[in-house]
């Protein structure tokens, strides 16, 4: 069990001994770990991997080797052949068939229904509308067409209509030094201000030095003050990665203008939707979650928080239990959302979809009536209506 992925490890200079691979295999025969992607993925990676420069390795090789894997629990794993997801051109389908595939309409039937075809399917299917396959119209696979399906081998995103996708993927962190483009930003930013002079005296108190030179009969004595500077404390949670990526540029401008108007900036990364973990840094974001009730007990109400992201997901997503595309979610994103906003009764949220096409995307109406309106786009002028709503409390 297993040896191939052994071997590929060792042609591609990953260091694994024979020693590590019958340790793997103990650990799975004890079930150490039960049906379940990410946890096998982690037992994997702790038994083989010795060092951190490995790591990327071993994450490329895993994906490749171990594509289309199920994170099921009460079933047995099951190997999908690359030959049922290889790509073999690509079916376009008209205005008239998009509109007759119709949405499976529950989510739990759908994980049941792809449960039953890993048992039952034999071989490999192209452009059908029932089987794990390529081409077609079926909810299970690649390179196809269906409003609610489960994506698996494909290697971007297509139409954007996955519920679950079951490639691990590497999202990029945004860049925070971006300085081209973000003045008009860092202007509308500056709105947010709360002055205050705290820390060293660097600065001439005109009014006070002319006040004690008085005082000394025309003596010059030299009052210096702190220079005022913003107190504003922000909580900037950025979505990363899938349809955020045709917008990284703009997030990227933003990003760089919010760290240098503020002082007291946090920031933290989530996909699609607020879950239970966030993470700070893309590359080790399976490693290193930060529990989003962590942050909700770090950081004090006085904070303004500023979510980011398209808004543009499956509804499952939102109000779902398990409904996360990445992963089995034990509590809907609507429930942490709403965690934040009774915590921090400041916030807004950015969209960089233009204002226009809200209407044509479902999840940007949901999030926009969750977030109580306070949406605005990621626009100079969406910015600085953002601000004036950043100040007053939600209704």
């Amino acid at each position: 069990m297993f040896l191939d992925f052994f071997l590929l490890l060792k042609e591609h200079k990953v260091p694994v001994t024979l020693r590590e691979y019958l340790d793997l295999l103990e650990a799975l025969d004890r079930q150490v770990v039960e049906y379940n992607v990410d946890d096998f993925y982690f037992l994997c990676r702790t038994i083989l991997v010795k060092r951190e420069k490995h790591i990327d390795s071993f994450d490329a090789l895993f994906g490749t080797y171990f594509k289309g894997i199920e994170q099921i629990k009460t079933a047995d794993l099951y190997d999908i052949p690359d030959e049922w997801l290889a790509k073999n051109g690509e079916r376009l389908f008209s205005k008239e068939e998009l509109e007759k595939i119709k949405s499976h309409g529950n989510l739990d039937d759908l994980l049941d229904r792809v449960k039953e075809l890993l048992k039952e399917q034999q071989e490999r299917h192209q452009g059908g509308n029932k089987w794990i396959g390529t081409g077609g119209t079926s909810p299970f696979g690649a390179y196809g067409y269906n409003p609610e399906g489960i994506r698996i081998g494909q290697d971007e995103s297509r139409h954007r209509r996955a519920v679950k996708v079951w490639d691990q993927r590497k999202f990029k962190d945004l860049s925070q030094d971006v300085e081209l483009n973000t003045r008009n930003m860092k202007m509308a930013l500056r709105k947010l201000r709360l002055l205050s002079r705290e820390g060293k005296s660097e600065e001439i108190d005109l009014d006070g030095t002319i006040r004690t030179t008085s005082k000394n009969g025309g003596m010059l004595e030299v009052e210096m003050v702190p220079k005022k500077k913003n107190v504003i404390k922000v909580l900037l949670l950025f979505d990363i990665g899938g349809s955020m990526d045709d917008h990284i540029d703009l997030c990227s401008q933003l990003f760089s203008a919010a760290r240098y108007e503020f002082k007291h900036l946090e920031f933290f990364y989530f996909h699609n939707c607020l879950y239970e973990n966030v993470w700070q840094e893309n590359v080790r974001r399976w490693d290193e979650k930060i529990p989003t009730e962590q942050v909700l007990n770090t950081f004090n109400d006085d904070y303004r928080v500023i979510f980011v992201g398209d808004a543009s997901m499956s509804p499952y997503e939102i109000f779902s239990r398990m409904g996360s595309v990445e992963h089995f979610n034990d509590e809907s994103g609507k429930v942490w959302l709403q965690r934040f906003i009774r915590k921090f009764p400041h916030f807004i949220w950015l969209n960089p979809v233009p204002h226009s096409e809200w209407k044509y995307t479902e999840s940007i109406q949901m999030i926009r009536k969750i977030m109580k309106n306070r949406m605005f786009p990621l626009t100079i002028d969406g910015i600085g209506q953002a601000v004036e709503s950043l100040k007053q409390k939600a209704d």
